[in-house]
């Protein structure tokens, strides 16, 4: 006898899809859990091995340590991470611990468009490259006593001072929190609570170093330069507030286009501040992640009330300057040969030697227009002199990145050819004495207003140098924050 099975009836279609979801929602979150459970684990163990010190964290090719074993452990560089992170008492006064002899400037933490953070490293990576003790200054805390304006380490002149933009900002920054710049702009003001900080700034010299301390001084077998960078490496990787992100949220400024060589590539997901991006790959250095920032200047900077007139400048173009050069460079050579026997046109070799910053302040003021040709790399502080000569600038660099140009518009006080047309027979020289008076004086007078953007003073003056970037860090980390934050809610939904 054959028993018919009775066949049960299939759920309904809405009921069976109420129970994939279910089961997948089931299966998400317990991948979820074990994921964070295994994350918090190898986070704790990094942890433990970052306090013991045992084993480097970051290791170079082929996992040998960045330092060789060759440099003595009692070179004095080591950096400690910090047990606790508060306000020395000289920084206590804006925003945080007010008290007796704090400025009474409404400049603090809740009204700054950007919250830096910064790291107390050792005054080797900063100003004890410029002589500064910290030793005989202990009163000061770990920074210079950034009161006395006159007393603050100077920075080196002639061509260092072309890069010396980390010196600049942290000058600022260290005086945004102490007593007697009520006056100072509300950009960028410091803060000591790490979860307060919109980025966390790294207070390396990194230029200076690399134009003082690159070649090897008795029997080193690493330079100086070498082994901050390897140090300066190592220690971020121990942060908390550098692994939270990767670094995206850091600050670093490898100003010189040859500084910080061995350590850019393992410090790239941070924010630079650069010239330009000549020597650097765009996986490392980029304009949407990168600010690009303006050279010190070297030449005086002209008064408005001092500056020469259309009538007053008799040469047509200048250019003075190093002319063999490679890569991009090799259009020096180009329009030297074309440009050389002009009557109205300098173009000659120099340099900071024999005069040669003085030289170039009178040629640059007696001069309509002052050529910023590309060199070695897109960009040079040519450029910034010319600015602050109200001699309009020529650019003729064509992978040139400006500072700034997100809010100026720099057509209206300079004038840009390519570096193919520039080298035609008598392009040049039509164009450039085509333009009118007229043209000239707007340009001119564009000039007049823009040129103190492009100053680095301290005590930093509103819209000055100092402040641009600040606001440029804040305009790029505002957009990386956003990005930061709904790629959380994305993995978040996505888990769920």
């Amino acid at each position: 006898m054959v028993v018919e099975r009775k066949m049960q009836p299939s759920p309904p279609p809405e009921h069976r899809r109420v129970l994939r979801f279910v089961t997948f929602f089931a299966l998400s979150l317990l991948a979820f859990s074990c994921w964070a459970l295994v994350s918090s684990r190898i986070n704790r163990a990094i942890l433990i091995a970052a306090d013991a010190d045992e084993t480097p964290l970051l290791a170079g090719d082929h996992g040998t340590p960045l330092i060789p074993a060759a440099v003595p452990a009692s070179n004095n560089l080591r950096i400690s991470d910090p047990a606790v992170r508060e306000t020395p008492p000289l920084a206590r006064g804006r925003g945080e611990g007010r008290g007796e002899g704090s400025s009474s400037s409404s400049c603090d933490a809740d009204n700054a468009q950007l919250r830096v953070y910064m790291y107390d490293l050792p005054p080797e990576f900063h100003f004890g490259m410029l002589g500064w003790d910290a030793k005989k200054a202990a009163a000061a805390g770990a920074w210079p006593d950034v009161r006395d304006t006159g007393g603050v380490p100077h920075y080196p002149g002639g061509l260092n001072l072309q890069h010396s933009v980390a010196y600049w900002l942290t000058l600022d920054i260290l005086s945004s929190t102490a007593p007697g710049f009520d006056g100072r702009p509300c950009v960028a003001v410091r803060v000591t609570n790490a979860s307060q900080a919109d980025v966390f700034f790294v207070p390396f010299f990194a230029s200076l170093s690399y134009n003082r301390h690159s070649k090897l001084q008795g029997k080193e077998k690493m330079s100086r330069n070498r082994l901050l960078q390897a140090e300066l490496v190592k220690y971020l990787a121990r942060q908390e507030e550098w692994r939270r992100w990767g670094g995206k949220d850091h600050l670093v400024v490898p100003h010189h286009p040859n500084s910080m060589m061995q350590a850019r590539k393992k410090l790239s997901a941070a924010m630079y501040v650069l010239s330009d991006f000549g020597r650097y790959p765009p996986d490392v250095a980029n304009l949407k992640k990168d600010v690009v920032a303006p050279y010190k200047h070297v030449v005086r900077s002209l008064r408005d009330d001092e500056s020469p007139t259309f009538d007053q400048r008799p040469v047509l173009a200048y250019f003075q300057g190093a002319i063999h050069r490679k890569d991009g460079g090799k259009v020096r050579q180009k329009l030297y040969q074309l440009l050389k026997d002009e009557k109205d046109v300098h173009f000659t070799y120099g340099s900071v030697r024999q005069n040669g910053i003085r030289r170039a302040t009178k040629g640059m003021a007696s001069s309509k227009f002052c050529l910023n040709i590309a060199g070695d790399t897109p960009s040079s502080n040519r450029l910034f002199d010319a600015i602050v000569s109200h001699c309009v600038p020529v650019m003729i660099s064509d992978d040139i990145e400006l500072p700034f140009e997100d809010v100026l518009d720099y057509s209206e006080f300079c004038v840009f050819v390519r570096a193919s047309d520039a080298v035609r027979k008598g392009f040049l020289l039509r164009l450039l004495r085509g333009i009118t008076r007229d043209e000239w004086n707007t340009m001119w007078e564009r000039l007049k207003e823009v040129a103190h953007h492009f100053e680095y003073q301290y005590p930093s003056k509103p819209d000055d140098a100092v402040q641009m970037i600040w606001g440029a860090v804040a305009r790029k980390m505002h957009s990386l924050k956003l990005q930061l934050h709904k790629s959380d809610h994305v993995e978040l939904i996505s888990c769920c």
